[in-house]
């Protein structure tokens, strides 16, 4: 499985937003538990390195802040096609259109997000960090379970064999 971070979980992780972080982070643990690659658009570091250098005046931590991201996450490039596909979307906001014509490129199955609404209308499905966690988990299910299972009426899976 592969998700894209919108901007705004990044910014939560980062800045520690309460009550976002805990989800957000969360979002970014599970990925590493789950073997889920993480993918972040390159242009939006910039506005993630404006906004720590803006919160906290210093533009070391934002540089640091910046390559830890990096450490974390695949930093997904922006192509001039993602930017052309973004320009026919009807997003109402432009950077979301680019996260979405960038998603689709790079076969993410999600973006994860706090703004679910700004993606009405993507071609790659958007969640709320908890609605990451409830797929993330009947998804590794699928994987894991074998093709024989049955599902009781309480929603528990017994194995056949």
């Amino acid at each position: 499985m592969k998700i894209l971070l919108d901007t705004n979980i990044v910014v939560d992780i980062l800045q520690r937003r309460q009550p976002f972080f805990s989800d957000s982070f969360k979002v970014v643990c599970e990925s590493f538990e789950k073997n889920i690659e993480c993918l972040f658009s390159v242009s939006a570091t910039t506005d993630v390195y404006y906004i720590l250098r803006k919160h906290t005046g210093s533009i070391d931590y934002a540089k640091e802040q910046i390559e830890k991201l990096s450490e974390i996450v695949s930093l997904a490039d922006v192509q001039p096609i993602d930017i052309q596909i973004a320009l026919t979307k009807e997003l109402k906001v432009f950077e979301d259109a680019v996260v979405d014509a960038i998603a689709n490129r790079l076969e993410a199955n999600y973006i994860v997000t706090r703004n679910k609404k700004d993606f009405t209308g993507s071609s790659v499905p958007a969640l709320l960090p908890k609605e990451f966690f409830e797929k993330a988990i009947w998804i590794l299910m699928s994987v894991l379970l074998p093709t024989f299972t049955l599902w009781n009426r309480w929603g528990f899976a017994v194995l056949v064999s």
